[in-house]
C-alpha cells in the first residue's frame, strides 16, 4: 500500500499507474490475442518476459485488477481467476500431489468442503480440525504435511480460527499457509499480517460488491520460501524464488485449466473495489445492529456474529479486526416453534438468494440449500441446525432491516 489510506490508494491506483489519454480508470481490453511486430519479442513473452499473448493467461485489464488486489493485500503479486472457487482449485491442485497431507479447518464453505473431497479422491490426505484451537492444528501434523488452510471468518458459522497462531506455526514448520480472506476482506484483516503464505479472495463478493461479476484471486504475501517447496516443477524454478509458487498457480490454473477471468468482469470488479471500505463499514454497522436486535428476541435461539460479546471468539476477532468492525455475515438460528420457510416468505426487504457481499441483504436457509449436499453428519460437525439462516448484510437503512425482521417474526 502507499502512504495514503486504504480508499485513497485504491481510488487513485489506476491513474497513478499511468492510463492512456488521462483516463482515471484502466481501459477494458477485450482482445483474445496480442500481436507483436518483432517475432523475438513474441517468443520472449512465451519464455517468461512480462507481456500478453493469449487472453486465457491474462489481459491488461485483469493485470490492472491484480495490481489493485496486491495493493490491498500488501503482497508481492496476485493472479486472478474466473471465480473464487477457481482460485482455490488452482491453488490446491497445482501445489499438492498424491500422498501430500493438507490440514484444513472443519469450518469451511460447503463448496470448499466438496473440493476437499475431490482432492481426497485423487490421493491427497485431508484432515479436518477445529482451527479455532491451534493445538488441534499442531496435533494433525504428519511428515507428509505440506499445507494448512483456513477461512478468516468461517462461512456460515462465523467461527474465527487462530489466524495468527496458525501463521506463526506454519512459518516454524515451513508449511504453506493458505487463507481464504473473502469474508473479512483486506480492509478488515490482511493475510500478510497473520502470516499467511497465500491469500485467496472471492472477488465476486465484497471486493466487487454489487452482485454483477464473478471473479477470484490468489495473492502471494512473499512470506513463504518457495525454493524449499518440493512441488514446484522445474520449468518454474527460474529467477527470484518469490515468484515460483504464484507462477505455477498461474500457468497451471489459467493456461492448463482455463479458469480465466474475463476482462469485462475484471473491469467491473476493479471499479467496485473503489468503494470496498465504505460498503464494508456500513454493512458491518448494519450487521452489528441486526445481530444485537436478534440476539434478544424470544423467537431466536442463537445469533453467531463476531461482534457480539457472546461469540466464542469475540476477543480474538476484536484483536484481529481492530475492535470496531466485525464483518457483515450473521448466522441466525430460529426458534424451533418457527417454520423456517414460512418465516422467510414473510420477509419483504431481505432478498432470498445465495451470495455474499452484495449491497443488498441476502438470506437463505443453510441446511436446505448450500449445505444440503454435505449431509447431516457434516452439518452437525459444523454446528448447522435445520433452522439456521445465513444472512449477508448489505448497506440498506438499518431501521428497515430491523423492521423487516420484526414483521416477519411477528407473523408467526
Amino acid at each position: 500500500m502507499s502512504s495514503n489510506g486504504f480508499t485513497t490508494t485504491i481510488l487513485h491506483s489506476d491513474r497513478r499507474g499511468g492510463v492512456e489519454h488521462g483516463g482515471v480508470h484502466k481501459p477494458l481490453h477485450p482482445s483474445s490475442e496480442y500481436a507483436y511486430a518483432d517475432s523475438r519479442e513474441l517468443a520472449a513473452v512465451f519464455q517468461g518476459k512480462p507481456g500478453f499473448t493469449y487472453a486465457r493467461q491474462g489481459t491488461p485489464t485483469t493485470a490492472a485488477l491484480e495490481a489493485k488486489v496486491t495493493q490491498m493485500e500488501g503482497g508481492v503479486n496476485s493472479v486472478s481467476f474466473a471465480t473464487g472457487m477457481a482460485a482455490l482449485t488452482a491453488t490446491f491442485f497445482t501445489l499438492l500431489k498424491k500422498g501430500d497431507h493438507l490440514i484444513s479447518s472443519q469450518y469451511i464453505f460447503g463448496n470448499t468442503n466438496s473440493l476437499l473431497g475431490t482432492l481426497s479422491d485423487l490421493g491427497v490426505i485431508v484432515t479436518l480440525v477445529d482451527a479455532t484451537d491451534i493445538e488441534q492444528v499442531k496435533a494433525a501434523r504428519r511428515p507428509e504435511t505440506r499445507m494448512v488452510f483456513t477461512e478468516s471468518i468461517a462461512n456460515p458459522g462465523t467461527q474465527i480460527a487462530d489466524l495468527r497462531g496458525v501463521g506463526q506455526w506454519c512459518r516454524e514448520q515451513n508449511l504453506v499457509y493458505v487463507l481464504d480472506s473473502t469474508l473479512s476482506t483486506p480492509w478488515l484483516c490482511r493475510g500478510i499480517d497473520v502470516g499467511a503464505s497465500l491469500v485467496v479472495n472471492s472477488l465476486s463478493k465484497y471486493t466487487g460488491g454489487h452482485g454483477n461479476a464473478l471473479g477470484g484471486a490468489v495473492t502471494d504475501t512473499g512470506l513463504f520460501d518457495w525454493s524449499a517447496y518440493p512441488n514446484i516443477a522445474e520449468p518454474y524454478r527460474k529467477g527470484n524464488p518469490t515468484s515460483w509458487g504464484l507462477t505455477q498457480i498461474k500457468k497451471k490454473g489459467l493456461r492448463d485449466m482455463g479458469a480465466t477471468l474475463s476482462s469485462d468482469a475484471a473491469h467491473r470488479i476493479a471499479v467496485g473495489a473503489e468503494t470496498l471500505a465504505l460498503r464494508m463499514e456500513k454493512a458491518s454497522a448494519n450487521a452489528m445492529a441486526l445481530a444485537s436486535y436478534l440476539e434478544g428476541h424470544a423467537l431466536v435461539n442463537r445469533v453467531q456474529y463476531p461482534g457480539l460479546a457472546s461469540h466464542a471468539q469475540h476477543n480474538r476477532a476484536a484483536d484481529l479486526f481492530g475492535g470496531k468492525h466485525f464483518g457483515a455475515l450473521l448466522a441466525v438460528e430460529l426458534s424451533d416453534d418457527l417454520d423456517v420457510f414460512e418465516f422467510l416468505n414473510r420477509l419483504r426487504v431481505l432478498v432470498l438468494a445465495t451470495h455474499l457481499g452484495d449491497t443488498r441483504t441476502l438470506v437463505l436457509p443453510v441446511a436446505h440449500t448450500i449445505y444440503y449436499e454435505m449431509g447431516p453428519e457434516r452439518r452437525a460437525l459444523m454446528g448447522i441446525a435445520d433452522n439456521l439462516l445465513r444472512i449477508s448484510v448489505g448497506i440498506e437503512d438499518t431501521a428497515d432491516l430491523i423492521q423487516d425482521f420484526e414483521q416477519a417474526l411477528a407473523g408467526k
